[in-house]
């Protein structure tokens, strides 16, 4: 969103000067014509494009989204205006893209625009669930708590994602190093046995006759495999980004084998912690549920939650249609039916939450020691295989001679 200098007099004729971030022109001449004051330049102002280049390969980290909502809190709650505050902590952000963003809040708040307002025209970093948040906490006068509340939110957000993402990354890169290994040992090592063994004028063994007809395949197509590879994960791409191929992806993911039940129970504490964390801020419900369809990051689980956002609008309880859906287990439907009946929503949800928190540090604990003798093992296997199918011939001519 591009830039505007301008230079203006109030009502007094005292010289103003500021900067405004809006789409065009003329959204800035509408709002300095608001503020009543009589314009005398608009220019916008020009960035490199280095420096957009810069800007937009950049991406805010959460931690630090988290360090600012914390400090920011912590300013308010101790009574520092709003506007003095944000300088304040954009003065210290060494993030150049974020420092960018902070700049454009404090300038939109300068010109009388609200919190929320300012927040909101920043979407790419501020998420849909920050922004109503923060609304709410400026409506009602609870800013510091609000925020405070979104840090300890993404705080524990963040941690199950890392938690999540070290459980896949670690067998990934062994099982991609395993795949390298061996191919490196087909491509290279092999083909140079294969000359040694066509002197030899000898019927080679099975093993290695396998292994010499698996090696010339991937010798002299590999390319195309590598090829085919590529345009799977582009047409799996494409097929991700449908309504259709994104939901039908997104259900399988929850029914793998292995990472099936923890990306489930990802899902459900993410759905629970989110939903607790916007009702005790005074979020409507049916918002509520909206902003935790967008957040979940499971489409399956979005359209769960679109039928539970029908079913409360036509005045039904939002265990009612939980418990028709297969992505929720028994357990969780009754405690948020129980948190129903007995007003106790919010901590019903929270107990979820730290339920399935815990049931994931559990299953990721579990899959690291399962799957790394595993992955060991398959690779102790392949290469054993190829080292005797390869010393094979020469063992059995050994023999021979002897």
């Amino acid at each position: 969103m591009p830039t505007f200098k301008y230079t203006a007099k109030d009502q007094d004729s005292k010289p103003v000067t500021g900067k405004i971030v809006a789409d065009n022109k003329a959204l800035v001449l509408e709002e300095l014509r608001k503020r009543k004051l009589i314009i005398i330049s608009i220019s916008e102002v020009k960035e490199s494009n280095l420096t957009k280049v810069s800007f937009s390969s950049q991406k805010v980290k959460g931690d630090d989204i988290v360090i600012f909502s914390r400090q920011l809190a912590t300013m308010v709650d101790a009574g520092i205006p709003i506007l003095q505050a944000i300088e304040a902590l954009q003065e210290q952000i060494t993030h150049p893209y974020f420092k960018s963003i902070i700049m454009a809040i404090r300038d939109d708040i300068q010109l009388g625009t609200s919190l929320y307002a300012a927040f909101a025209k920043h979407t790419k970093v501020f998420d849909t669930l920050f922004i109503n948040m923060v609304k709410v906490g400026e409506t009602g006068g609870v800013l510091s708590e609000v925020l405070d509340r979104i840090a300890g939110y993404m705080e524990k957000t963040l941690r199950l994602q890392r938690k999540v993402k070290s459980a896949l990354v670690y067998p990934t890169v062994v099982v991609f190093m395993a795949i390298i290994i061996t191919t490196v040992l087909l491509v290279k090592v092999v083909p140079t046995f294969a000359g040694i063994y066509a002197s030899f004028d000898q019927e080679l063994p099975a093993m290695t006759q396998l292994l010499l007809t698996v090696s010339n395949i991937i010798k002299t197509q590999l390319l195309w495999y590598i090829a085919g590879l590529i345009i799977l994960g582009f047409v799996f791409a494409r097929l991700n980004r449908t309504e259709k191929g994104g939901l039908a992806i997104d259900r399988l993911k929850l029914r793998l084998p292995i990472f099936g039940s923890l990306l489930r129970k990802v899902a459900i504490s993410r759905f629970a912690r989110t939903l607790a964390t916007l009702t005790q801020s005074g979020v409507p419900i049916l918002e509520s549920l909206d902003i935790v369809g967008k957040s979940c990051g499971n489409r399956a689980l979005e359209l769960v939650i679109e039928n539970v956002k029908n079913s409360v609008r036509e005045g039904e309880s939002i265990a009612t249609p939980l418990m028709k859906s297969p992505v929720f287990p028994p357990m969780v439907t009754r405690m948020i039916a129980i948190g129903e009946k007995s007003g106790q929503m919010e901590k019903m949800l929270n107990k979820i939450a730290e339920f399935y928190e815990d049931q994931v540090d559990a299953a990721v604990a579990g899959l690291t020691s399962i799957i790394e003798p595993l992955i060991i093992g398959f690779l102790g296997i392949v290469v054993g295989f190829i080292v005797i199918a390869l010393f094979l011939p020469i063992i059995n001519i050994t023999q021979v001679l002897r």
